[in-house]
């Protein structure tokens, strides 16, 4: 199934009642126009967590008027952090999502043990992505949460994400491990990880999704590549969800698509209680809105 556009984020919010979202350090001109446009197409409110004078100059700088939402003064980001978490962990607010913070910091509120949202699975980021002219969007992981994860890491990211696709509506979605080749070799270690994730996939170990590896880049996304080579399988130039060897691989993959082939994006973080929008803070306001949209979809 897969999807064709971002467009479908904004299309599962429309008409539903609009989700309660908790912004950390909202002085981020970029997540203050997207936040503006999720409330007047009825995506959202706002909870506006932060230094106030801060927030207040940011909003007019911007043109945004803060009226319609409810602003908490704190007076750091750890206790913006702390704060917005405990909105989202008591119910007072539906998702949480981060602005003018480190991610360091925001996520030491959520893995708090006493009111923090950590949930039973590991958390694990993706990103979904969206190509000009590919008319696809590929769900991108792990380029924001784990480093260098082992097998059993790499297996906790794919499930999360194949979870979150059950919840968009995907309920088979393609995945592809992938390395810097297709074949297995001993002395990539990657490739080692992505045959194993394969093999878990066929014997029930990771269930609802179709899991391929180790697949190059080309041969995941190109039909005409994975022809081409002479690889075949359902997955091979059709894959929905690309799972990278490491942070700096999926991170530079993510970053190149947005800044050279002009891509837009929805992020998430993913295994805790509730959702988590995160993005970077050089992101555009397109992509934020998409990431909001994608936060109310996944809190339903």
């Amino acid at each position: 199934m897969g999807f064709a556009s971002l467009e479908f984020l904004l299309e599962r919010c429309r008409g539903k009642a609009p989700k309660r979202l908790a912004l950390v350090c909202a002085n981020d001109d970029d997540v203050l126009v997207a936040l503006e446009e999720a409330r007047t197409r009825g995506i959202i409110e706002g909870v506006l967590v932060g230094d106030q004078a801060k927030i207040e100059a940011c909003a007019a700088m911007v043109g945004v008027d803060l009226a319609p939402y409810h602003l908490e003064h704190v007076s750091s980001d750890a206790e913006a952090a702390e704060r917005a978490v405990r909105l989202v962990s008591s119910g007072e607010a539906d998702l949480l999502m981060k602005g003018m913070v480190k991610t360091a910091v925001l996520l030491k509120a959520v893995l708090n043990k006493e009111w923090g949202l950590r949930g039973s699975s590991m958390l694990s980021h993706l990103f979904f992505v969206e190509v000009p002219g590919m008319k696809r969007v590929f769900g991108v992981t792990d380029g924001g949460i784990n480093m260098y994860p082992d097998l059993k890491g790499k297996a906790g990211i794919l499930q999360n994400t194949v979870e979150c696709y059950h919840k968009l509506g995907d309920p088979c979605p393609k995945a592809a491990v992938l390395a810097a080749v297709e074949v297995v070799n001993p002395d990539m270690p990657a490739t080692l990880d992505a045959a194993a994730l394969t093999q878990m996939n066929r014997r029930g170990q990771i269930k609802g999704c179709l899991v391929d590896g180790p697949l190059a880049l080309d041969n995941a996304v190109s039909p005409e590549s994975a022809k081409h080579k002479g690889i075949t399988g359902e997955v091979p130039g059709h894959a929905d969800i690309l799972l990278a060897p490491n942070i700096e691989a999926c991170n530079l993959f993510a970053k190149a698509m947005f800044h050279y082939a002009a891509a837009v994006g929805a992020g998430t973080i993913l295994g805790a209680k509730k959702p988590l929008v995160l993005t970077s803070r050089t992101d555009s306001a397109r992509t934020k809105l998409l990431s909001i949209a994608l936060g109310a979809a996944l809190s339903e």
